[in-house]
């Protein structure tokens, strides 16, 4: 297998991910839904949040939630939005709380993968 195949190929769990964040997304008919796997193999997810007082992204959400779980860190993340794209500050949260190196789906609201950003490993 190419280092292009391995990074296309999803794996069950990360598969799961992805059917999480679009089901996250979907409860609350959210902009965007996240979710997360953490090093344990525990999954958090959050939707966009967009309150008066205040505002998450559903990434912001799901890592959160997993830190405030006790998480130590991040293996890979999935992203459910309707622009199929990631913003900067997404990314910035998942790489922090994941030392860089998480792998990270970028779908479409249907779920489709649009990307896969792999981190450093």
């Amino acid at each position: 297998m190419t280092d292009l195949d391995d990074l296309l190929s999803i794996s069950e769990e990360d598969q799961k991910l992805i059917t999480l964040a679009k089901a996250a997304r979907a409860r609350i008919g959210a902009l965007e839904g996240a979710a997360v796997r953490d090093t344990t193999g525990r999954s958090f997810t959050g939707a966009t949040v967009p309150l008066t007082t205040v505002s998450l992204s559903a990434v912001d959400l799901a890592v959160a939630s997993a830190y405030a779980s006790g998480a130590d860190g991040l293996e890979a993340a999935a992203l459910i939005s309707a622009e199929g794209a990631i913003d900067q500050k997404s990314m910035d949260v998942i790489s922090e709380m994941g030392n860089g190196r998480v792998r990270t789906y970028v779908c479409d609201e249907s779920g489709e993968v649009m990307a896969v950003l792999a981190g450093e490993n």
